[in-house]
């Protein structure tokens, strides 16, 4: 059994030795904390030799002493002397409040971090589509790995399941396009131009646009929470342990399957949006169906269409590459999967927008107007 702790004190010509002996645990303390504090200087030593045990709040009693009296601690084991120094070490002071920083410096810095963070992301986002390349390049050079299943699943989850939402949105944004647009032409008395601004507007831009935006907060946000909760379970681990590239098998039928669905709803969703402008059109206007598709014909040139076809895919693979690569990113906690799922959502809608505004520059330059 520990014995208690005790001190005694040996005057010598240069000072006070102050000796402690039997357990410095804190079970064995008892009132010694109190007569270290009584003791006056000068001490020459604080002497250790004596002790059986010490553990922190004894390691932390000794110091604190040893600092007011400004003497030496001797005579301790090595683990005695390393744990007094360890608990010495922590001795500094804590700020309650952080040091004030100015505010435009703050500013400063805030917006120095997030250009480091994007460029970042850019550069990690092109070395995963560089990676997505070389395994589609492998599943190329062995056809026999290319999972089918999983790019049909794709396609329902993508696709089939989307059209609902996409037809609805696209339906009654052609209503508020035809709606909006009649009320301004009417000032002119141009209403039947109504057809050609839901006809060129949502075959050339708002039809595959919108429907990129919808992809993205739909899929694009799954892709990233489904790689990340993976990356949480250590599953994509097991499936590298196990030889099969997670590149091969989550990426790439993820990819493959907006790549190709995007046009098709791109298409899908003009139709319905042109399908609600010709409803506004033959309730408020006063215009035929039979009218408003003839007039369609005449005003929508076919390189409307192609362009709409063009950009959908593209936009498709920026969804598809920034909902994986945020989720492959996933590391950590459960919180870290809810960041990188926004994330996803918000890089994929902004890549879609800043290249939406470089194709319209491109065609404009081609002639295609």
């Amino acid at each position: 059994m520990n014995k208690a702790a005790d001190l005694a004190e040996e005057m010598r010509d240069d000072g006070t030795v102050i000796r402690l002996s039997g357990s410095l645990a804190v079970a064995c303390l008892h009132d010694l904390p109190s007569r270290l504090d009584a003791v006056q200087g000068p001490v020459s030593a604080i002497d250790l030799s004596g002790v059986e045990h010490i553990d922190t709040i004894g390691a932390w009693t000794v110091h604190r002493t040893a600092k007011r009296l400004n003497s030496p601690i001797t005579g301790g084991r090595d683990d005695t002397m390393r744990l007094i120094e360890a608990v010495g070490a922590l001795d500094e002071p804590v700020a309650i409040r952080p040091d004030h920083v100015p505010a435009v410096t703050r500013i400063v810095s805030q917006i120095g971090e997030a250009v480091s963070t994007a460029g970042s992301t850019m550069l990690g986002l092109l070395g995963f589509f560089g990676g997505t390349l070389v395994a589609a390049w492998s599943v190329i050079r062995h056809p026999s790995r290319f999972r089918v299943n999983a790019v049909v699943q794709r396609f329902e989850v993508v696709g089939v399941s989307a059209l609902g939402i996409i037809g609805l949105m696209s339906f009654l944004i052609g209503i508020v396009i035809a709606q909006q647009g009649s009320v301004q032409l009417r000032q002119f008395g141009m209403e039947m131009l109504t057809i050609n601004l839901v006809g060129r507007l949502t075959f050339r831009e708002l039809g595959v646009l919108m429907t990129a935006i919808m992809v993205a907060g739909r899929s694009g946000s799954a892709f990233a929470a489904q790689l990340g909760t993976m990356k949480l379970t250590e599953e994509v681990d097991a499936m590298r342990t196990i030889g099969v590239s997670p590149m091969e098998a989550l990426v790439l039928p993820r990819t493959l399957a907006v790549v190709i669905m995007m046009p098709l709803l791109g298409f899908y969703a003009s139709i319905m949006a042109v399908i609600g402008g010709g409803f506004l059109c033959a309730i408020a206007l006063d215009i035929p169906p039979i009218t408003f598709v003839q007039r369609l014909r005449e005003v929508v040139p076919i390189t409307d269409l192609w362009v709409g076809l063009i950009k959908a895919p593209v936009f498709g693979l920026i969804i598809a590459i920034s909902g994986c690569f945020q989720g492959m990113q996933v590391k950590g906690n459960a919180e870290e999967v809810g960041l990188r799922t926004t994330a996803a959502v918000v890089q994929a809608i902004f890549l879609v927008i800043v290249l939406d505004a470089i194709f319209a520059v491109f065609f404009t330059w081609l002639g295609w107007n």
